[in-house]
């Protein structure tokens, strides 16, 4: 028995019950669960919650002493493709960033509504974004005359002031301002830190933790985690990287970072 703690559009969920495993699958977002639970695909059982409540979960369904967890964190393909979840900063649509659409505060309320010192620091705390300041001031201005409702309205404020600041950079400028707001709206990195101790306890002697996490933040309470369990034997001394082949089949592998660790 397996958990996919992020199912996504059940990527690797399908190979896990390929190779005869039976796996619950836990996603946050309706449209990924739906669409999932259409497939009727066997020893799958699909459920619509966040996976910080993973322990209640596997009690609820049934699944005692599990051979293996798996977090993929991050926002999915589908979610980035789809221009009315506000994720994609390459598509022009409201200004969401919620994985669950009864979340009650958007993207958008975020922008609009939060003090310019608050932003600068979300900016600059859940970005790592050098221009956390002069973002902070430009979106606080432009909101003074209209209100920023859509994603290439956000992403051109930051554009703006990169060019403003003469300051270059190989991502779009507003890469880590997305990334900053779309883990606030999802308190990613709270679910991420109170799922992860539930872990222990699930996995059987010899169970495999796994976790891709695309950026430092993630990274480093998954390093922090393993480092102070008393309970799982680290597999990964340093974070696995995709390979050319991968990166050339998934671009956005290209930030993937791999931990695992085995339960003692």
């Amino acid at each position: 028995m397996y958990i996919d703690a992020t199912l996504g559009a059940a990527g690797h969920t399908r190979e896990i019950l390929k190779r005869g495993g039976k796996v619950l699958a836990i996603d946050r977002d309706p449209e990924s669960t739906k669409y999932v639970a259409a497939l009727h695909l066997k020893n799958l059982q699909v459920v619509n919650d966040n996976f910080s409540h993973i322990d209640n979960l596997v009690v609820e369904f049934g699944f005692t002493k599990v051979s293996g967890i798996l977090f993929d964190l991050g926002v999915s393909t589908s979610q980035l493709e789809d221009a009315q979840r506000g994720f994609s900063f390459t598509k022009n649509g409201p200004l969401d960033m919620r994985m669950d659409p009864n979340l009650a505060v958007t993207a958008a309320d975020i922008v609009n509504n939060f003090e310019k010192r608050r932003l600068s620091e979300i900016f600059q705390n859940f970005g790592n974004e050098r221009l956390s300041r002069q973002l902070a001031d430009a979106v606080f201005s432009a909101r003074q005359v209209k209100k920023i409702e859509s994603t290439e309205g956000l992403a051109q404020i930051a554009r703006e002031v990169y060019a403003k600041s003469k300051v270059y950079t190989k991502l779009d400028p507003a890469t880590k301002v997305f990334q900053a707001l779309r883990i606030i709206v999802n308190s990613e990195l709270l679910n991420l830190e109170e799922a992860l101790p539930q872990t222990e306890k699930l996995l059987e002697k010899g169970g495999r933790l796994v976790i891709v996490s695309f950026h430092s933040l993630e990274d480093a309470i998954v390093k922090r985690f393993f480092k102070s369990s008393k309970s799982l034997k680290v597999l990964t001394k340093s974070p696995i990287g995709p390979t050319k082949e991968e990166i050339e089949k998934n671009r956005r592998s290209r930030s993937a970072k791999l931990r695992a660790a085995e339960k003692i």
